[in-house]
């Protein structure tokens, strides 16, 4: 069974801080060390450098390359912050990259753009969120990523390997590849969602379900709301580069984010499906949940009417009365037994012929 991990353990900000320079991490996954990676690429080539150490962040001056840095690791709330500020970046924006609580949402600043958005990392027995948030410009794109994940590598091969036209752009380029990138861990999370949906089981009505299913029928549709709510910012987002008002988003690449907006869309029609899905799970849940329980009330009744009047016969022949007829007759007692085995068997075939039971 997969295991959703959506509602993660936090420590919440305090706003009211007294010091504006000091910055909170609110995460709890803590990294062991922060790792930073440096693509720089043109037309013609691409150079790699890896296992960066902080202050061996330099800014990206020479604009005849676009610049990649990719960090993993952003609970040291100082070494981000040092990081962000030797590339201007202001500290609100450094806050809401530490704050895995915020929002999705996107802000353009004077020199560069700023976007926030939640992820998704798939394994074989878990699906855990995360928060990405990239800060991009005319020439640089930087990522933040709570911690190492694959699922971006086959863009870095692209760019190792000049494959497609992803060295032929700029970074607003760079940024459709991670962004589709995100979205396609959203299609596998949903294909395993309708998978693990699929396994549910109602064909015998008769069946006793577990309330450990219903349990896990609710997770999965939170899960899926989930989803739903973390892929409308991605959708707002690429609707207003569609209508050009971004400053860094060249007009040559406004037609790879409407195939964003599509895949949103498409994402989003699906968590629809599925939320339908589950909900039809839940209400058949309870159908086959009063279906049994009428079932046994049925049966309860039949049982306690059928006693009734054998009930009324023994309570009159227990009234103890002298001058009582039959109490001295020698077939008394075999004839009162006829009449209750009588009374039963007429009173099953009537039930019977009812389909009461």
């Amino acid at each position: 069974m997969i295991t959703f991990r959506t509602l993660r353990k936090t420590i919440p900000l305090n706003r009211k801080k007294s010091d504006p320079d000091k910055f909170v991490f609110t995460g709890v996954y803590p990294v062991s060390t922060i790792n930073i990676q440096l693509l720089q690429y043109n037309k013609d080539e691409c150079l790699e450098k890896r296992d960066i150490p902080p202050e061996g962040v330099d800014g990206f001056e020479d604009k005849g390359y676009i610049h990649w840095l990719n960090i993993y690791g952003i609970d040291n709330a100082d070494t981000i912050a040092s990081i962000c500020k030797r590339q201007g970046i202001h500290d609100l924006v450094i806050q809401d990259i530490l704050d895995v609580n915020q929002r999705p949402k996107f802000q353009e600043f004077e020199n560069y753009s700023f976007l926030t958005l939640k992820s998704i990392a798939p394994s074989d027995n878990d699906i855990v969120t995360e928060q990405i948030s990239f800060v991009f410009g005319s020439n640089f794109l930087i990522s933040f990523q709570e911690k190492e994940a694959s699922f971006f590598e086959h863009v870095r091969h692209m760019l190792r390997d000049g494959k497609g036209i992803i060295r032929e752009r700029g970074a607003d380029y760079l940024l459709y590849a991670l962004l589709e990138s995100i979205l396609d861990n959203y299609f596998k999370t949903l294909n395993r969602l309708d998978n693990e949906i699929e396994k549910y089981n109602f064909s015998d009505i008769n069946k006793d379900l577990s309330p450990h299913l219903l349990a896990n029928i609710e997770s999965n549709k939170k899960f899926a709301q989930y989803i739903k709510k973390s892929i409308f910012p991605i959708k707002e987002f690429s609707l207003i580069a569609e209508r050009g008002e971004y400053q860094w988003i060249d007009r040559r690449s406004i037609k790879y984010f409407l195939e964003i907006k599509d895949l949103c869309l498409t994402l989003m029609d699906g968590c629809d499906m599925l939320l339908w899905s589950l909900d039809s799970s839940t209400n058949l849940f309870f159908y086959i949940q009063g279906h049994r329980m009428n079932q046994v009330m049925k049966t309860l009744t039949v049982v306690a009417t059928i006693f009734i009047p054998l009930t009324f016969i023994a309570g009159i022949y227990g009234m103890n009365f002298r001058n009582m007829p039959e109490l001295s007759w020698q077939y008394g007692y075999l004839t009162t037994w006829v009449a209750f085995a009588f009374i039963v068997l007429g009173m099953l075939f009537y039930f019977r012929k009812k389909k009461w039971f």
